[in-house]
């Protein structure tokens, strides 16, 4: 059964911010593949979310948090999102070697809060 998937607006940003540094360090057809990387993960995890890593954070707000490689190259990214009974919410993307915790707690550059 494929979940209805949301992505959340801090996503959103992440999944541009990452666009556009691939599309000024490396070029386009970079950032097309990292993009149709991003959607095949999200169509993968929609049909099967149990297949990411259940993230052990301290942060109460962070519990229940998964998190699954974008394959195709872009294996040091990780989207982080939460599964609850039919739905599929992608939180964030964002390079694994980062303090991810720390991370997650903050706002992407350029995030503004509706």
């Amino acid at each position: 059964m494929k979940r209805s998937t949301s992505v959340s607006g801090q996503a959103e940003v992440d999944l541009t911010n990452q666009y556009r540094w691939y599309l000024d360090h490396a070029n386009a057809e970079v950032a097309e593949r990292f993009l149709a990387a991003f959607d095949a993960t999200i169509d993968r995890l929609a049909g099967m979310p149990g297949i990411g890593r259940l993230r052990r954070f301290r942060s109460p707000e962070l519990r229940g948090t998964r998190s699954l490689q974008i394959g195709s190259g872009f294996n040091s990214h990780l989207v982080f999102y939460r599964v609850a009974g039919d739905a599929l919410s992608v939180e964030r993307i964002m390079h694994g070697a980062r303090d991810l915790e720390r991370r997650l707690m903050e706002p992407p550059e350029g995030f503004v809060e509706e």
